[in-house]
């Protein structure tokens, strides 16, 4: 679930340190490029002034129905390169109603501690998200993933809601001490000791192939000529100044990282070597500038396959980092929190359902009509 925190990733525990000050942003940039599959699977729950259709479940009485959860069910196999059948179908609905589910009981939870989002906390955000899009842009983003506004607004009422929730009844009650961070600096020095220069890039893609894989399809370049044209005109947008993570947003090709403003993580010196032009490029940079246009093409062949601008966050000499760092003791704590967090959310996840009053009809057919695949 999108509110149980991110997996920490010991490979980069040394310099998360950028990644970690671009969080709250990468959040809000996910949700924006977003109406992903991901996070609007993440935010389900039933509509209850729906009528009409199956109910495939209910709690406290609360009806979930057919109609919902074949809605968001399309809209995570609307980009799947092949639809899944038979068991894997069942399996997917059956996630998506457990999801929705676990989203009612939870919706339930706030209206007795009254902290369901209210309307101006959802217009607010809703702006927010819609900001760096044209109004063409995100109704064509509504459209890609086959949901209305209303139904957009609905998950970020809920995803308000959980947040409020949570923050109340797990994350505000979290403490990592300075001994715990201590200890955990003590007990994984290694961890803090880089071997070499690490990179910490983004970048802004455009491919010259038609694919229908790639992000920004309504402006996908469809050959090397548009290709080169569209990645100028995102340069001479950078150099007027527009901001380089929400030009990533909505223009890059790349589905890893356009959702995350093109942020593309840490990146080890020797991986950069391995095209000495962009290299030489990246290396002149200081952090918070941007490159030229580099060319992307097939290290054999030599094949030009798309144009990119990189932006450097920050480098990171090599050598041991040390634990009066203040950016040491950040990424532990962050750590240490999000362990915590998952292991206390989880937890609350099971209390409040065994609170609740669930039937679940879609799990008691399965059971009863195997092979069933609707």
């Amino acid at each position: 679930m999108m509110w149980l925190g991110f997996r920490f990733d010991r490979s980069v525990c040394c310099f998360v340190m950028g990644e970690i000050l671009l969080k709250r942003k990468q959040l809000v940039a996910q949700v924006a490029a977003g109406l992903t599959s991901a996070i609007l699977a993440a935010t389900l729950i039933a509509c209850t002034s729906q009528v009409g259709g199956d109910v495939m479940a209910t709690v406290d009485g609360r009806k979930i129905f057919r109609s919902d959860v074949d809605k968001y069910y399309d809209n995570q196999v609307a980009s799947a390169q092949q639809a899944p059948l038979g068991e894997q179908a069942t399996a997917l609905r059956l996630n998506i109603l457990h999801q929705m589910i676990d989203d009612e009981i939870l919706m339930r939870r706030a209206e007795k501690l009254g902290l369901l989002a209210t309307d101006e906390e959802v217009e607010r955000k809703y702006n927010e998200i819609k900001s760096p899009f044209s109004q063409q842009e995100f109704d064509q983003r509504l459209k890609d993933k086959k949901i209305t506004l209303a139904d957009f607004k609905r998950d970020i009422r809920r995803s308000l809601t959980v947040e409020k929730v949570m923050n109340k009844e797990v994350s505000s009650k979290i403490n990592v001490t300075d001994q715990d961070v201590t200890d955990y600096y003590n007990a994984h020095k290694a961890e803090f000791n880089l071997i070499e220069p690490q990179y910490h890039l983004a970048q802004i893609l455009v491919t010259t192939q038609p694919t229908p894989q790639t992000k920004n399809v309504a402006n996908k370049a469809q050959n090397d000529a548009e290709a080169r044209k569209k990645i100028q005109m995102i340069q001479n947008r950078l150099d007027s100044g527009e901001d380089f993570a929400s030009v990533a947003m909505n223009l890059s090709e790349q589905p890893e990282t356009a959702q995350n403003g093109g942020d593309l993580g840490f990146v080890p010196e020797s991986s950069l070597k391995g095209d000495k032009t962009a290299f030489d490029a990246i290396n002149k940079l200081k952090p918070g500038q941007y490159s030229t246009v580099l060319v992307v093409a097939d290290p054999n062949s030599h094949q030009i396959f798309g144009y990119r601008v990189v932006r450097l966050i920050s480098k990171e000499v090599a050598g041991q980092r040390e634990l009066k760092d203040p950016r040491v003791q950040q990424a532990i704590r962050e750590q240490l929190r999000d362990r915590k967090e998952q292991l206390l959310k989880a937890a609350y996840y099971e209390v409040i359902r065994d609170e609740a009053k669930v039937e679940n009809f879609y799990a008691e057919q399965i059971l009863k009509r195997t092979g069933s695949t609707k």
